[in-house]
């Protein structure tokens, strides 16, 4: 996760309170760079880049819906519809997959 701390200074979004610890800056998830003055040092890291994706293995899939969901229902979800195989749900969650 340190690349998710690489970023321009000017980029920082303050992520702690004024006077707070490395410690208790990364406990909280947040990055620590004390190096430059005038920005937050305790600051937000860059959101991970995440895409969904519909899990190829039709043993994998979580049910997303009901028995008898239309493909529109399904999609309307926010899930992935496959009317095959029998017997696995046709309605399933995506996979957030990391890039």
């Amino acid at each position: 996760a340190r690349c998710q701390c690489k970023m321009l200074p000017r980029e920082r979004r303050n992520c702690g309170y004024p006077g707070i610890s490395a410690v208790e800056c990364r406990k909280a998830g947040c990055c620590f760079n004390a190096s430059v003055p005038g920005v937050p040092w305790c600051f937000a890291p860059k959101a991970k880049r995440v895409k969904k994706v519909c899990p190829a293995d039709p043993y994998a899939r979580i049910n997303c819906g009901f028995p008898g969901i239309t493909a529109k229902e399904c999609e309307r979800k926010g899930c992935c519809f496959r009317a095959r195989p029998a017997g696995v749900p046709w309605c399933f969650y995506q996979r957030v997959m990391e890039e």
